[in-house]
């Protein structure tokens, strides 16, 4: 199985963005590329070669749903492990997430001392 290494990261908030760069780059050792926007990082999409992808779910203008879908066209992140971030906790939110083929789903807010072991944990389940 591959090593998880590098994470892109598309979070509107900047503070949750600060959080989770901490966590998973001082805790988890990752490599971190951050986006505040779903057409920033469809506009970088090309170039990156991420490992995985989280995802925050609500975001202003492209939301989460709907970078994911963009996301899925470029050849790079065809297959790359997505999780989506979100803070609607009903199991329908979930579900249909998990139905558009997210690797999974982590509730917001996230701890920030174990967002890089779930990551790990979801990594060890999907990655080919």
């Amino acid at each position: 199985m591959k090593e998880l290494h590098s994470i892109v990261h598309v979070e509107d908030d900047p503070d949750i963005r600060q959080i989770a760069r901490m966590s998973l780059e001082l805790v988890g050792g990752f490599e971190v590329m951050q986006f505040e926007s779903g057409p920033k990082v469809i506009e970088q999409a090309p170039t990156l070669k991420p490992d995985m992808v989280l995802l925050d779910v609500m975001m202003p203008g492209m939301d989460g749903e709907e970078t994911y879908a963009r996301l899925r066209q470029i050849d790079s992140f065809a297959t790359v492990p997505i999780i989506f971030l979100t803070a609607k906790a009903s199991r329908a939110d979930f579900d249909r997430l998990r139905e558009l083929g997210a690797a999974e789903v982590i509730l917001k807010p996230f701890d920030p001392m174990a967002l890089p072991e779930q990551v790990k944990e979801i990594w060890a389940r999907v990655a080919v």
